[in-house]
């Protein structure tokens, strides 16, 4: 166990160090003139394009650009934003609760709802088990923006009953909640028929198994045998689709968040993107890719705990 977190932990350091060279280095070699994207346009005398191109070191060689840079992220200095004026470490910690939250309620959705799911449709042939296939794969093929578009429109125009994109953060958690239910769901729905299709696919897999018909010819108790042979056996590889769905919960914040105006970290990388704040893109990427990482890395050590079965490293291979 520890020679396999090591090497995970090594992994992490690599696979972050890779990113950081194909964000800088995609970021740096776009076409145009780094100092033209800071300036936004604004006219600037020949002394001020000098200041800005010592101040980032923008004459400096990309390979020295880059140590600069890396330096300063380990240092947790992440520059700072040219769209917002304030130090990016800064910004990101502003932005980080509202998306921790959201992701929080949609993994929460995703959890009840997939594996409610995907149990009922297990234990439940017949039409049941049509219906939550049918419901599962119009929940999968829908994009996110289409499900905030009818959400929105149903829920917040029609209905009246959650508020609609805008207005800024509520105060409190119970109405920060409710403002955040419609994007949660529209964040979660897919995700939450995935996980009920592999929840479905792992409960029939057990169901099948000789030890269950064992149990059951000895007279145990229907939900007994569900509860102790079935579910149990069929956590493993649910929590770990259930894991990697959460580190892709928060890369898919970005399109939620912008459709419901949601002050987060997706939205903050999209505005970013098309405002060109590049030290703002690297910090989010970075991170990104840190809680996948770290994600996959959690699933794995958890998932011999769940299945003895498993060796570790098995969880999110």
């Amino acid at each position: 166990m520890t020679r396999f977190l090591i090497g995970r932990l090594l992994g992490l350091v690599a696979v972050l160090f890779v990113t950081s060279v194909v964000v800088f280095g995609t970021i740096h070699l776009a076409p145009g003139d780094p100092v033209t994207f800071l300036l936004h346009g604004r006219p600037a005398t020949p002394e001020t394009v000098a200041a800005l191109r010592a101040e980032h070191h923008l004459d400096d060689p990309l390979v020295v650009q880059y140590v600069t840079w890396l330096g300063g992220v380990l240092g947790g200095d992440l520059g700072r934003s040219a769209q917002y004026h304030q130090d990016v470490t800064a910004l990101l910690g502003s932005r980080l609760p509202g998306t921790a939250l959201l992701v929080g309620y949609a993994a929460l959705l995703v959890a009840v709802l997939g594996v409610g799911a995907g149990i009922l449709a297990a234990l439940r042939p017949g039409f049941l088990d049509k219906t939550v296939l049918i419901g599962t794969g119009v929940a999968t093929a829908t994009p996110s923006f289409v499900t905030a578009i009818a959400l929105v429109s149903l829920f917040s125009v029609q209905l009246g009953w959650f508020p609609g994109p805008g207005g800024g953060a509520a105060e409190g958690l119970g109405p920060r909640l409710h403002q955040l239910t419609l994007p949660a769901f529209a964040l979660a729905l897919t995700f939450a028929g995935l996980l009920a299709r592999v929840t479905r696919s792992a409960m029939l897999d057990e169901l099948g198994r000789e030890h269950v018909e064992v149990a059951r010819a000895r007279g145990v108790a229907g939900r007994a045998v569900v509860r102790r042979h079935v579910l149990r056996n069929a956590l493993g590889p649910v929590v770990t689709v259930g894991g990697t769905m959460l580190a892709g919960l928060l890369i898919s914040t970005a399109i939620v968040e912008t459709a419901f105006d949601v002050p987060g970290l997706g939205s903050l990388l999209v505005q970013s993107v098309t405002s060109q704040d590049f030290a703002v893109v690297q910090a989010v990427t970075l991170l990104s890719v840190a809680a996948f990482v770290v994600v996959n890395l959690a699933v794995d050590l958890l998932a011999p705990l769940i299945d003895p079965r498993l060796s570790p490293g098995e969880g999110s291979s």
